[in-house]
Parts: C-alpha cells; sequence; structure tokens
C-alpha cells in the first residue's frame, strides 16, 4: 500500500503549530511525526512542504448546492471543484433545493447525487416545514447531518413560522437543528416602511436590505430559537449571526458544555454596509449584511467563544438574478473557493491566530455535529487535509473562479495565500489550482 509523506509542514492543530510531519496511507493519516517522533516505515512518495502550513481538511457546515432543480448557478460537481481548490474537504448542504429536502424520498435522492457527483465529502440536511415533523424518527442519525429550520423566509420558501409547528420541530428530535432566524413580521413591516419611503422610485435602493432585514428581525428571532431549545433541552446551532445583540444570547463556556452554538459567515466578517457603494447587490444575503460595528462584535465573539464556528453559507446565484434593488435581487453569495483564504488574510491582520481559526473551520463542526474521525490531525483519522503557503500574492480574476455562476464578490482582490494541495481520504483533489474531477467524496458519518 501506497505511503505518501507530507514532509516538514508547520502543522496547525489543536491549540498549537508545530513543525513536523505526516503519514498518509490507506486514506487515513497513519503518522504525525512531531517533536522528533522518528518515521516507523519509509514512505514511496515524499511532498516537500517546507515554508507552508498543513491544517485538517476545512469542514463547511453551511453550503447550497444547488443541486436539485436550481443546476443553471451551480451544481454539485462545480461546487464541490470549488470547495477542493478552496481547501475544504466536508461539506452540509441545504435543503432548499427543487424539489425541497423536507421527505424521505427527496432526502434519498439527494444523497444518491452527492455520492454520483462530489468531490469531497458529503452529508446534507433535512428541511423542516410547519408539517413534517413526523418524519423526523425516521431519519438515519448516523447519515443526516440535523435538521435544517428557516424561522425566516430565504431562497426556496421554506418558512416554518407557526408557533405550533415550531414546538413539534424542537419536541420532536434529540438531532441538532441548524436554524436560519430572521423574523419575518418585522421583515414585512420594514418592507412597508421603505417601499413608502421610496415611493418615487422604481426599486427600494440595494443598500436598505440592511434595514430591512434589520437587527431587530434578527435578534426577535434568534432570543424565540434559543428560548424553544431550552425548553425542548433541544440541540440548537444558529446559523450565520450577524448582530452584536443576538452575540448577548450566547455563552463563551467550553464547546463541550452547549447545547446551543452559534455561526457566523464569511461575508458579515469580511464585508460592511461600506461595501455595498462598490459592490452592490453581489453583496446581498440573508440576514444581510451589517454596519462595521456589528461586524467587529463578530469578530470579537470568534476570539471569545461565543461564536464557534466559521462557515461560508455558499450561495451561487447567476450575476443576471443579482440585478436590482433590495427586493429584485436573489440573495447570496459564492464563497467557499475562497473562504480559508480571506480567513488567512484575517490572521495576517492579527484579528485571529491560525489556531483559531482551525479551531472554528475545522476543529468545533466535528465536536458539534459529532463527525466520526474528522477534523483533526490524528493518527488513524481520514487523511483529510490542506497544505497552504503564506506570502504567495494572487489576483481573484473571473478565469479562476470554479462556481458554476462565474462571479465572486472577491473579484480584483488580491490574497496573499495560497491552497497548493487538497487531501480528501488521502486522495490528492486539488494541486496547484488542478482538480481531479474523478475523485468521489465519502459520506460522512455522525456518532450519536
Amino acid at each position: 500500500m501506497k505511503r505518501t509523506l507530507i514532509h516538514n509542514a508547520m502543522i496547525v492543530n489543536e491549540g498549537e503549530s508545530v513543525r513536523g510531519s505526516v503519514v498518509i496511507e490507506n486514506g487515513r493519516i497513519a503518522e504525525v511525526l512531531t517533536y522528533l517522533k522518528p518515521l516507523l516505515v519509509p514512505c514511496d512518495e515524499v511532498i516537500d512542504a517546507t515554508g507552508c502550513y498543513l491544517l485538517p481538511g476545512i469542514i463547511d457546515d453551511h453550503v447550497h448546492f444547488r443541486d436539485p432543480g436550481l443546476t443553471h448557478k451551480a451544481d454539485i460537481l462545480t461546487e464541490s471543484r470549488a470547495a477542493a481548490a478552496g481547501g475544504v474537504t466536508s461539506i452540509m448542504d441545504m435543503p432548499n433545493t427543487n424539489p425541497l429536502t423536507t421527505t424521505l424520498d427527496a432526502l434519498n435522492a439527494k444523497s444518491d447525487l452527492l455520492n454520483e457527483k462530489c468531490i469531497v465529502n458529503h452529508s446534507c440536511y433535512f428541511g423542516a416545514t410547519n408539517n413534517n415533523d413526523t418524519e423526523f424518527d425516521k431519519l438515519d442519525k448516523h447519515r443526516v447531518c440535523g435538521i435544517k429550520l428557516f424561522m425566516g423566509s430565504s431562497t426556496g420558501d421554506m418558512l416554518a413560522d407557526k408557533m405550533n409547528s415550531l414546538l413539534k420541530i424542537f419536541n420532536g428530535t434529540d438531532m441538532l437543528i441548524a436554524a436560519h432566524c430572521e423574523n419575518q413580521e418585522t421583515i414585512l413591516k420594514n418592507i412597508e416602511k421603505y417601499k413608502a419611503r421610496y415611493k418615487d422610485r422604481e426599486e427600494i435602493p440595494v443598500r436598505e436590505h440592511s434595514n430591512i432585514r434589520s437587527v431587530d428581525a434578527c435578534y426577535t428571532s434568534t432570543h424565540l430559537a434559543i428560548r424553544l431549545a431550552r425548553l425542548a433541552s433541544a440541540r440548537l446551532h444558529i446559523l450565520h449571526v450577524s448582530t452584536a445583540r443576538e452575540l448577548e444570547l450566547f455563552s463563551d463556556a467550553p464547546l463541550s458544555d452547549k447545547l446551543i452554538t452559534a455561526e457566523a459567515c464569511i461575508g458579515h466578517l469580511f464585508f460592511t454596509t461600506a461595501d455595498y457603494k462598490r459592490l452592490g447587490a453581489r453583496i446581498k444575503c440573508n440576514p444581510s449584511i451589517k454596519r462595521n460595528y456589528e461586524q467587529s462584535a463578530l469578530r470579537s465573539a470568534i476570539n471569545t467563544g461565543q461564536i464557534d464556528v466559521i462557515a461560508t453559507d455558499h450561495a451561487p446565484h447567476l450575476l443576471s438574478e443579482k440585478q436590482g434593488g433590495a427586493l429584485k435581487a436573489m440573495s447570496g453569495m459564492p464563497m467557499i473557493q475562497f473562504s480559508l483564504v480571506s480567513m488567512l488574510e484575517l490572521v495576517d491582520k492579527e484579528l485571529f491566530s491560525m489556531e483559531t481559526i482551525v479551531q472554528k473551520m475545522c476543529h468545533a463542526p466535528a465536536q458539534i455535529y459529532g463527525i466520526c474521525e474528522r477534523g483533526y490531525i490524528r493518527e488513524g483519522y481520514h487523511a483529510d487535509l490542506v497544505l497552504v503557503r503564506p506570502d504567495t500574492p494572487w489576483e481573484v480574476t473571473t478565469d479562476k473562479i470554479l462556481s458554476k455562476c462565474g462571479w465572486s464578490p472577491f473579484e480584483g482582490h488580491t490574497f496573499n495565500w495560497k491552497v497548493e494541495k487538497t487531501f480528501a481520504n488521502g486522495h490528492l483533489i486539488c494541486s496547484d489550482d488542478v482538480v481531479d474531477d474523478t475523485y468521489r467524496g465519502e459520506e460522512l458519518r455522525f456518532d450519536y
């Protein structure tokens, strides 16, 4: 059996950065050679990683690969190519496709598609509705990453907002519930307010999206979700937290002590409302991009432990679908190819440590979801690894974008870090921007 040695990297793992080497054999991490630990058996292949950092493969718990039914803008193959190029080795796909993943048949069909087309490792959520809680007990908890709950409307019309239904959802499963929290009543009131303000215009300017999907809309819904979760002793993961006020609801306790956890997304950590002037509807997303004060609070909460996970909410749309104002332009950004390098840019700005980025993008998703034998550089674990090199400037240009939609809010931006190699299950799925389209990732397994 072939043995591969990744030699002389700075290994970032479990709170420390240590120079060393890693041996891959039979899809697993066979040896971790740090602190002068000797190599036990010679290797067939040696990759010189001098000057590079070796991280666990990124686990993105929040993606929209648009397959099935919305494949004019993205599909599993194209978006998993972008993931591989960005150092992401595992993804969890959202249920707002066509058909919606809200029945067992749709779930099985989605799983079949992922097995057929996905280059990286994968699972998908089962979508909650106002009336499908009776299906929860039929789900295979070892294969399904969680229940997705839309407490605010977004792409796909999956809003679950009836109190009786919410009580059934929170009390109806011991699986993780991942919630999109925005209060629909607040949003509708704000829409009417801004329609009146701009009654002489054809559209409400896109910059007002942040006032329509406001701080109050986020806080009201998140507060309710947390209250219901506590009453039911449910496992709750709040997706894409975007406001300082919401952070008051989360604990900075050790992750192992939490039933309620929080995620921040790249868009909210990288962009603010000031960027509407430059990027317009390209940064329109739900929840909305917020002001600088909110972004600063989110960044701080990553370091304090109130925010547990960093993900993308990767949500491709065609540029033609991103035209218009606050109501017409579709919400969502393609982010997965550039998520790791964007966070490493913030490391260079001394906002985070490398160890913190690995904790939030690798270790914490594995721990919260109970992913079996992934998310860490440990002997015996699946060899999901990413090798990144600093001080290697490169510009995001259209020809480098692998997402099917063909654009990125990062176009024209120069990153200083480069993903050199990505391994999934020990297989080199991307090397120097070349993705192996023939490889297929494995289904994630969850420990319940």
